[in-house]
């Protein structure tokens, strides 16, 4: 005789080694791990949601400025030569390397842009606990999705391993946008790690009851 399994709604697989689990409420403040591996599969942390929010609408400000003013500036022989991420883009715009600019502008700009945007407006009305705003799922869901194409701390090591090289021939001078991109860097680790996606979808669920 086969023993009934749970719907599959209640299953929750671990991202990690794909082991399933039937998913419980937990009490506030707890933690489920994954019974093989040990990865964290669910948290219970009510005020998590407003704090990933707030992380999320401090890191588009900060693009907004990494894109607005003056990322670096050179000094060589008395030249002096400022630029700005747009201008980095902008450099590979002529001939055949117009495909890498566009290239660069979405995985560095457009892209990071999108999933915060993405973000603010599915998790915007949980935070009220509100009705949750039409196509809230379709936005968490693009969130999810760009999040391995969203490469903005990949742009800042980069851009840190090129200025030591270039230090020793011009004077660099780091613009107020380098430190912009950043704080979104280190928002984004700390926001992806405060994330419990379960936990959303189940929010996003309850709230669209």
């Amino acid at each position: 005789m086969t023993a009934s399994l749970p719907p599959l709604d209640d299953l929750i697989a671990c991202p990690q080694c794909d082991t399933l689990h039937q998913a419980q409420d937990l009490p506030p403040g707890s933690k489920a791990h994954c019974s093989r591996c040990g990865v964290l599969l669910m948290t219970s942390k009510p005020e998590a949601v407003a704090r990933i929010l707030a992380l999320a609408i401090t890191a588009f400000i900060l693009m907004i400025a990494a894109v607005s003013f003056p990322f670096l500036s050179l000094d060589a022989g008395g030249l002096t030569n400022a630029t700005s991420v747009i201008d980095a883009v902008l450099a590979f715009r002529d001939g055949l390397a117009f495909p890498l600019a566009v290239a660069v502008a979405f995985f560095i700009i457009v892209i990071p842009l999108m999933r915060l945007s993405a973000l603010i407006y599915a998790l915007g009305p949980l935070v009220r606990n509100a009705a949750p705003r039409s196509y809230a799922r379709a936005a968490f869901t693009l969130a999810e999705r760009l999040r391995p194409w969203s490469m903005a701390e990949i742009f800042i090591v980069g851009v840190t391993v090129a200025l030591i090289k270039v230090a020793g021939l011009a004077a660099v001078t780091i613009g107020p946008a380098f430190w912009a991109f950043a704080g979104v860097v280190v928002i984004t680790v700390l926001k992806d790690q405060m994330i419990c996606r379960y936990s959303i979808w189940e929010m996003l669920d309850k709230a669209e009851a």
